[in-house]
């Protein structure tokens, strides 16, 4: 294990909470593969602190930069000076390179992230009827990446109904020739289902849909990376083959992420 120096671009991953945070098992030796010196660091955060503490961890100096999880994601989009088309379509940033002048910019590459991890682990979306629980900042960011990769049909079910209506309008809006609409968190007449809420991160949180509406054939995609939920052990009962957590959901979006952070070259 590499370990930082003084040399070091440092970012912090800031999160409520942050125990369940694995980005930096996987990012920093996504920065050494990269020939990058970056390293990045854990920090939780409440969210009534979030904004009186962004500006002061902006005067360390070699933090360069944030990567952000639950359920910073939309406050910290609207900090940044400049947003990435990822932001600008969902009003959300996960990734944030402080520049010279003090300035944020920012963009969102969970749904990226999403699509790519799906298709290498033989979920393709394009062609597809989607069902997708939770409309919260990475949902957003999945719908609109999903809709972009080709699927047929969307449907976005929330606890909070206005949210999953709010995310559909814009969506449909984006990419009229998809089928988007809210809906109910069930699986039935859909091929593709993505669990993009944080339901999961502990035993015993509830479950965020009806895995009796599950059937063989369907697949599934659970954005939680720490565990097998409950949602995944329920879909293998039901007879699914593709269940897949959320790993490659933060592998395949950290190159993109490296890229906007842009720590330095590895010394030698």
């Amino acid at each position: 294990m590499r370990y930082p120096s003084g040399k070091t671009a440092i970012y912090a991953i800031l999160a409520h909470p942050v125990a369940h945070v694995r980005a930096p098992e996987f990012m920093n030796p996504f920065f050494e593969a990269a020939g990058r010196d970056g390293f990045l660091v854990p920090f939780h955060v409440l969210p009534e602190d979030l904004e009186e503490l962004i500006p002061r961890l902006k005067a360390i100096q070699n933090l360069k930069g944030f990567v952000v999880t639950i359920p910073h994601k939309p406050a910290m989009a609207a900090m940044c000076k400049t947003l990435g088309p990822g932001a600008k379509a969902t009003g959300t940033a996960n990734t944030i390179r402080i520049e010279a002048d003090g300035s944020l910019t920012g963009d969102m590459f969970d749904g990226l992230g999403l699509v790519e991890g799906c298709r290498a682990n033989g979920i393709e979306p394009t062609g597809k009827s989607v069902l997708m629980v939770g409309a919260g900042g990475a949902g957003r960011a999945i719908a609109v990446a999903l809709a972009d990769a080709g699927a047929t049909k969307l449907t976005i079910a929330n606890r909070t109904s206005a949210k999953a209506e709010a995310v559909a309008a814009a969506v449909a809006e984006a990419f009229p020739g998809v089928a988007v609409a809210a809906g109910p968190a069930d699986a039935t007449g859909h091929e593709v289902i993505i669990q993009a809420t944080s339901l999961g991160l502990k035993p015993g949180d509830a479950l965020p849909m009806d895995p009796a509406t599950l059937r063989p054939g369907m697949q599934l995609f659970d954005i939680i990376a720490v565990r097998d939920t409950e949602l995944m052990v329920a879909a293998r009962e039901a007879g699914l083959e593709t269940v897949v957590g959320g790993r490659p959901m933060i592998e395949h979006q950290a190159k993109a992420q490296i890229a906007l952070l842009d720590p330095p070259r590895l010394e030698g």
